[in-house]
Formats: C-alpha cells, structure tokens, sequence
C-alpha cells in the first residue's frame, strides 16, 4: 500500500518586462522585470492516484493568468502582484486550497548623463543582483506568510575585517589576521509578522502604504552601510548586527536571515622572486568558500 503524502503543481520562469508610464509625461517611465513562478495545492489527488484530470488547472493556464494579471493590474511592489495572484486563483477555482507564489525582479535602475541628470527612460542592468519575494496562502487556514529577500547583493572590502581568536586544533592552518579582504554575494531574507499583515487584502493597503518598498530599502541600506562601516570581528557578528539593526528599523518584521558565502581572496606568496611582505596582491579563490547562515529574531518580553 502507497498513499499520496502531498503534492503542488504549477508554472514556473514566466517572465516579463513592464513598463509604467507617468500620464503627465509619458517619456518618464520606470519598468519592472520579473520571473514568476505559482504552485498550487488542492484537491488535485485523483490527478496523480487515478489519472483523472478533471480537477486539474492547465500549467498552461497558470502562465498565461500570471501574463494577463500583470497587464491588468499593478505590479509595484512585486508584494502587491503576489496577494494579487494568490487572491485570483484561489477566489476563482474552488479545488485550489492553497498557493506558493515567487517572484524575482531584476534590478534595472536610472542613470544621469553628462549633463548630472537622470534620463527619463533609460535603465542600467546592475547585474544579478535580484529582488524576491515568497507568499504561501492556506484558504482553508488563512494562515499567510510572506518573506520578502535581496540575493546575489556582490560587495567587498579591501580592510576593515579581522579573525582571530577562533578555536585551534591539530587540523587548524588558518592563520589569525586583524586586517583582511571580506567579500561576499549578500542572502538577506525577511518575514513579515503575520499580525501585521493577517489577510490578502491587507497586502495591498500595506502596498498603499509603502511598506513592502521601505523594508527592502531599509534592508538594502543596513546591508551596505553596516557592511562597510563595521571593523568586522567576524562574518557572523556583522550579520546579526545587520539583522538587529533591519528588526530595529521596521516593526512589521518578524525574523530576519542572512547566507553569506565568505569569498576568500588570498595573498599571493612571492618570495620565491625575492619579493617579501607582500600584502596588496591576492588570488581569487572561488573554492571552497565558507558559508554562514543566521536568522534573528525578536526576543520574548520577561513577565
């Protein structure tokens, strides 16, 4: 005997470019390009236990609702199109019980020309670095969660980090340093606090309100000023710094997570051209590299 533990289906890399343009100046426009993704769970067994299709949503359909939905309705924040979706599919096919929606947007950002200033419909691609977002919906719960991520954020620097004082054994080789390069490809993730946002329908007041877009940007500063600023002791003590710093910032956040992935850049040895003391050239080691993971959270008042 063999049972159906769970299941979800979906669609998954369905991509577009928006562009939004100001109806006082239509050559002022911003856009937004995103990578969609929408799985669904439900009463959906008989499609896998029985091979009957009946209650099944095409994949194809899903696609071609997200691609609909994104001409429709606003998609800024990329928090409001997620509660936009979650509240179409499951509204609109009584099968669907629940839905995992991601989005990933791009970073296209302005830039100014000679002149200092910024064109009105020009963008630069600032590389890999990516903004996401994650809504899981229960219909029958009406549990919800959304976290909301910066990933592939790449940043270094070239003084200001030390290690030392860690614990030595017999396998240790790691010699201890109070001056070294510390780069990284910055993770951060953020849960919003449920109580704060307790229904779909608040996801879009809290859009009209401009939280989801004054976290991301809270995050994103604290990640880049704490970063360089810090004389870092370690990768872990400046990413829960970080961490308490976002949760100081913004009360609508719950818990706060970073993997940085430490990118090593090591000092060549020249010694044998006659070169000592070198500390200005470095080869960079893609491999291995340590990995450091935390989530931080709000402590428990004492009674």
């Amino acid at each position: 005997m063999v049972q159906l533990i769970s299941s979800t289906y979906g669609k998954a890399n369905v991509k577009f470019l928006k562009v939004k343009k100001n109806p006082s100046n239509p050559t002022e426009q911003e856009v937004l390009e995103a990578n969609v993704q929408v799985l669904l769970r439900g009463k959906f067994d008989v499609a896998y236990t029985k091979a009957d299709n009946a209650p099944i949503v095409p994949t194809d359909t899903v696609k071609n609702t997200i691609l609909v939905e994104a001409k429709t309705t606003d998609v800024w924040p990329i928090e409001r199109f997620a509660g936009h979706l979650a509240k179409h599919f499951t509204n609109k096919y009584n099968q669907i019980e629940g839905i995992d929606i991601q989005i990933v947007q791009s970073r296209w950002t302005k830039y100014p020309l000679s002149n200092g200033k910024i064109h009105a419909h020009s963008f630069r691609y600032d590389g890999a670095e990516t903004r996401r977002t994650h809504l899981n919906y229960d219909k029958l719960t009406k549990k919800l969660l959304i976290t909301s991520a910066i990933k592939d954020l790449t940043v270094l620097k070239s003084t200001g980090s030390m290690f030392y004082g860690y614990n030595v054994c017999d396998y240790t080789t790691l010699p201890p340093t109070r001056d070294r390069i510390l780069s990284t490809d910055v993770y951060a993730s953020w849960t919003y606090d449920p109580k704060f946002i307790p229904t779909l329908d608040s996801i879009f007041k809290k859009a009209d309100e401009g939280l989801f877009d004054s976290t991301y940007n809270a995050a994103r500063i604290t990640t880049l000023e704490r970063f360089a600023l810090e004389n870092s002791a370690s990768v872990q003590a400046t990413m829960y710094n970080m961490s308490q710093e976002i949760l100081e910032k913004v009360k609508e956040v719950d818990t706060v997570s970073y993997e940085l992935p430490n990118k090593h850049y090591i000092l060549f040895n020249l010694e044998w051209k006659g070169i000592k003391g070198n500390t200005e050239l470095f080869y960079p080691s893609p491999d291995p590299n340590g990995l450091i993971k935390s989530t931080v959270g709000r402590g428990k008042a004492k009674l």
